[in-house]
């Protein structure tokens, strides 16, 4: 080896060890906490970590043939690229900027399309580079779920199931359970979401924004109007549908809380490799590249999304300090989002529990998900129990926790008082999350193909005319409590209260009479009288779609 080459390769490898370096101090970083002086010392760090990976990635560019010819494998310039993917990824989870999103998608896609991973028939046969690939798949798939790109994570999906299986027959002796259970997990994911994707769930203009509407929801003016900006979602269920770490109730509350991107800056990336494999041209993000942190990448055309904490799993305690963190930090004239999705305990039913369902993945005509809203500080109110009245703060809970009845498992009413000081927005959902996806076609047991693509096209039709006078109906009532007056400006949390409306008033006339107030959701405050179930506005939606899918037997539109 010359002089020239081994002075090469010893440079490379001191930059991988000093990009990993950094890559290890801000790999667990928490999304939240620390105020601003530390939220930008982690700014800092990370920037020094993606410019310790732009020098390594432009170093290996500018000496590859050096590099290969001292032994550099491609598998090692995939783990760059993967690495560079996770930062990106990371970036995401703390800031909710969907370009951090997508340049992670850049990478990874990269790294499969150039087959960095598979490379010659010798790495094949080495676990710890078989183990770095199935990483990848993982990663890649959160990625594209995320990103709702379907085909690529069908096309993953299938590509990851065969490696596992691969690597159980090339390597005998090494037990991938976990991996088994991994494609268990994502298999199951794509299954139960599959279906109703004839609209993004993400915030669109184009669905989501009623023109009819639009001049009502401008000239509303509340004497204080709050800002959405930073949210909560957490869940804990067992047996609950998820891939990693990200359930299926919170995946579809991200996508509730997120602007679909618009115009050209987020259109697929093409790739054009050349024969070597070398390099690679795309469009768009800065991708493969370029990398800057600093470089202006953010779509114009779209307000930044609202910042979310995720956590899945946690303990009382560690929900509750999270919280504590996020109220203490909000800024002045803003309210926090807090998402909780738990099961109850068994046999009541009020403000602070919610049905559990058992973890099916269809609701039943007599088994239907309860949801509780609750404005800023709007109070809890009491428990309704056999007709008697109770003021009980601490009787019911939420659960998070294992198989088994442990007090500090238990998230009572009254935990949640001393947040009240801050403006708080607080759903409480069950494990059958897909109400906000879709209430009804899931209810009365229809479920999408490809020709119905009209049918389901007018019930959107139906709902959004709905949605549109329901705007209108809110945004010129007198009656209307200050709490809801403060947030009816704010799109996403408008939209989550117009889908409320709609769910409950669905669920209203699917269940029996005497059954429907043990599973209706509610909110808190009351929402005017003017979109009640029981209100023309609403009942002859809801009537209007029964009708369109010829399932109007299947309602109580007489009994009430």
């Amino acid at each position: 080896m010359s002089e020239d080459k081994e002075r090469a390769l010893q440079t490379f490898r001191a930059l991988v060890e000093s990009a990993d370096r950094k890559f290890g101090r801000v790999r667990d970083v928490a999304a939240y906490g620390g105020g601003t002086s530390r939220q930008q010392q982690q700014q800092h760090a990370f920037q020094k970590v993606f410019k310790a990976y732009t020098r390594l990635w432009k170093y290996q560019q500018e000496n590859r043939s050096k590099l290969v010819e001292c032994g550099l494998k491609r598998w090692e310039i995939g783990e760059i690229a993967s690495r560079i993917g996770q930062l990106y990824f990371g970036q995401y989870t703390r800031t909710s900027e969907c370009r951090f999103l997508v340049e992670a998608y850049v990478f990874y896609e990269a790294i499969l399309s150039r087959r960095y991973f598979q490379g010659s028939e010798p790495n094949a046969k080495d676990l710890g580079v078989r183990s770095k690939e199935l990483r990848f798949y993982a990663r890649f798939l959160l990625v594209s779920v995320i990103l709702n790109r379907t085909e690529m994570v069908n096309h993953l999906v299938e590509r990851f199931g065969a490696l596992v299986e691969d690597c159980k027959s090339t390597f005998r002796e090494t037990n991938f359970k976990e991996w088994k259970q991994v494609v268990q997990e994502i298999n199951r994911f794509t299954k139960v979401d599959k279906g109703f994707n004839f609209r993004p769930m993400r915030y669109c203009a184009t669905f989501d924004t009623h023109r009819a509407s639009l001049p009502y929801v401008a000239r509303f003016h509340a004497k204080r109007v709050l800002k959405f900006q930073d949210a909560l979602l957490t869940s804990y269920h067992r047996n609950e549908v998820k891939f990693a770490e990200l359930t299926l109730d919170m995946y579809r509350m991200i996508q509730c809380l997120e602007w679909e991107p618009s115009g050209t800056f987020y259109q697929k990336h093409t790739f054009k490799p050349k024969e070597n494999g070398d390099t690679i041209d795309h469009s768009g993000a800065s991708g493969i590249i370029d990398m800057n942190l600093t470089a202006d990448m953010t779509d114009p055309n779209i307000p930044p999304n609202p910042r979310k904490a995720t956590l899945y799993r946690p303990s009382v305690t560690h929900m509750i300090a999270v919280m504590a963190t996020i109220c203490e930090e909000l800024p002045p004239d803003s309210v926090v989002l807090v998402y909780l999705s738990a099961s109850g305990n068994a046999g009541l039913n009020n403000v602070s529990q919610v049905e559990n369902s058992g973890g099916s993945s269809k609701s039943s005509r007599h088994r239907v998900p309860s949801q509780t809203s609750h404005g800023q500080n709007s109070g809890l109110s009491e428990t309704q129990n056999n007709g008697k009245r109770e003021s009980g703060y601490y009787d019911n809970y939420l659960w998070f926790g294992p198989k088994g009845n442990s007090g500090t498992n238990n998230l009572y009413p009254g935990d949640l008082i001393p947040f009240t000081r801050k403006p708080l927005f607080l759903i409480i959902d069950s494990d059958n999350s897909h109400a906000f996806k879709a209430a009804f076609c899931q209810m009365i047991g229809v479920f999408p193909n490809e020709a119905d693509t009209d049918v389901y096209n007018e019930a959107e039709n139906i709902i959004d005319n709905a949605f549109t006078e329901w705007e209108i109906t809110l945004c010129s009532s007198t009656t209307m409590d200050l709490v809801w007056a403060q947030v009816i400006s704010d799109p996403f949390l408008r939209r989550l209260i117009l889908r409320f409306i709609f769910c409950r008033s669905v669920i209203s006339f699917f269940c029996p009479p005497e059954e429907s107030e043990q599973y209706l959701p509610i909110c808190l405050p009351h929402l005017p009288t003017s979109v009640a179930p029981s209100s023309e506005a609403v009942r002859s939606a809801v009537v209007q779609l029964a009708v369109h899918f010829d399932v109007a037997d299947s309602f109580h539109f007489t009994e009430t």
